[in-house]
């Protein structure tokens, strides 16, 4: 090849990369005008395009090509967005990047007119007389530790114009100015999250802290019972308990005794018969819309039963064992001390530490097909984020490791179950790669095995046990309060 036809390839490449970045800019002013103005979210194959830069916005289009198997390209993306702005709609989640290989596919049909195209296939997401506005909920987080700051980092992002979930108050043992401070202080840098994004100010006069411009009121109190919410403005609102100090229905009851709060959501499995409930599994069960008290389950529980329901579904389990290699929390020791259970109390940063879990229990409660035929274990690792399920299944059907991957990518793409589980065809995945991915699972196609006899598999799962947790958390406070946005 010559010097000059290598530099022309050069600039040719260039100047096609400088077009994508200028369109992606277009793309994020239409992506925040829908979003910021008129509560309309925009992802690409379920993937959030706002608050995102032009080079993550292009590479979710290469996601496009390589995973979902859709080539489409940001000018097209583009196309089909600009033609949402001049449409009436009502607050809604669209997949623009489903709507762009549609258009690619029915262009011919509209005689190349994107606007026919769009009007036509988001007809019933046009504003109409019988067009009901979404009324914003409140919502308290009780308690602010790992779950509780990333809930509140997960609320501010999505308040776009304020039509769903509200932050309104934090309640933690003390609200002294220098509590304040501090925790304003955790919440702005996080060694594993990063630092905010956005703003942080204390108001340590009105025990408040301004978040993104939304004042947040920090409340003090021992006896969750004694708190009157309504005198901070705060009425029918969810209540979050990310503490785990009570996890059955007495305890969390005496949420419900303060005034202004209706409904209380556990972030840890609940006892007795508080529902476990996996958002994509049974969040649509008739007897999880007539509660009051919920369980999000764990973390372990919303990575594992999306992959499992699949499994059970398309071959049907015989039995199990799951063992989760999981990053150490602050329930474990930084040097050896004494802990209430066996070798928790030896130092998590330097060892691997063996150690009980109740994920099986906890899939029964949610896929009641699969009581008594699992079993569980957990490794606790020197990582402080990012764990990985290990699913070791006997089938009653017969199976490959391609049929295996094509049900869990089908999932992964389409159904109840797009929102929990991403499917990864890269090779080189590590626990680090993992970190602020917002599903509750990432399936590792490489490391799919299948026996000679195609009767027993090993599955693996990755999952974010702080934030892919924290996602689940919130999505199922939206379903919970019934703020979710219509979705196409």
């Amino acid at each position: 090849m010559t010097h000059n036809k290598m530099k022309a390839d050069y600039d040719k490449n260039l100047a096609t990369w400088i077009d994508q970045e200028k369109t992606a800019v277009e793309l994020i002013n239409v992506v925040s005008n829908l979003w910021l103005n008129r509560s309309i979210k925009l992802k690409i194959f379920k993937k959030p395009l706002f608050d995102l830069g032009s080079s993550s916005i292009i590479k979710l289009h290469e996601y496009a090509n390589n995973v979902v198997g859709h080539p489409i390209t940001i000018f097209d993306t583009l196309t089909v967005a600009l033609e949402l702005l001049k449409l009436d709609l009502g607050p809604s989640k669209i997949d623009i990047g489903r709507l762009a290989s549609e258009w690619l596919i029915e262009k011919e049909e509209h005689n190349g007119n994107p606007k026919s195209f769009v009007k036509q296939q988001l007809r019933d997401f046009l504003i109409n007389k019988d067009t009901e506005d979404l009324a914003p909920k409140d919502v308290v987080l009780y308690g602010f530790g790992r779950i509780g700051r990333l809930c509140a980092r997960d609320l501010l992002s999505q308040v776009g114009k304020g039509s769903q979930l509200r932050l309104k108050a934090i309640v933690t043992r003390s609200n002294s100015d220098d509590d304040i401070t501090k925790r304003a202080n955790l919440l702005r840098t996080d060694s594993i999250h990063g630092l905010f994004p956005g703003t942080v100010v204390e108001d340590v006069e009105n025990k408040s802290l301004i978040l993104n411009g939304n004042v947040v009121r920090m409340i003090a109190t021992s006896n969750p019972a004694e708190v009157d919410y309504t005198k901070y403005g705060i009425n029918h609102a969810i209540l979050i308990d990310n503490t785990g100090v009570w996890r059955d229905r007495e305890g969390l009851g005496q949420h419900l005794n303060a005034k202004g709060i209706s409904k209380v959501l556990l972030t840890a499995p609940g006892k007795d018969d508080i529902p476990n409930v996996v958002v994509g599994i049974n969040d649509r069960d008739s007897y999880c819309h007539q509660e009051n008290i919920y369980s999000a389950a764990s973390c372990t529980t919303n990575a594992i039963v999306p992959i499992l329901s699949v499994i059970e579904k398309n071959f049907s389990i015989e039995k199990g064992h799951i063992e989760t290699i999981h990053a150490y929390t602050n329930d474990q020791n930084l040097l050896d001390n004494f802990h209430k259970k066996h070798r928790r109390g030896r130092s998590a940063a330097l060892n691997m530490v063996l150690t009980e879990t109740g994920a099986a229990k906890a899939v029964a409660k949610v896929i009641p097909n699969l009581k008594g035929k699992l079993t569980a274990n957990a490794v606790r690792v020197p990582t402080p984020n990012g764990s990985l399920a290990i699913m070791s299944l006997t089938l009653a059907k017969k199976t490959s490791v391609e049929i295996v991957n094509n049900a869990i990518r089908e999932a992964a793409l389409q159904g109840n179950l797009v929102d929990q589980i991403r499917y990864s065809v890269f090779p080189e995945l590590v626990s680090s790669d993992i970190v602020g991915t917002p599903t509750a699972t990432i399936f590792d196609s490489n490391s799919t095995i299948v026996s000679n006899d195609g009767k027993n598999i090993v599955l693996y799962g990755w999952y974010d046990n702080e934030f892919g947790y924290t996602r689940q958390v919130i999505r199922l406070s939206k379903i919970i309060m019934e703020v979710n946005l219509k979705e196409y």
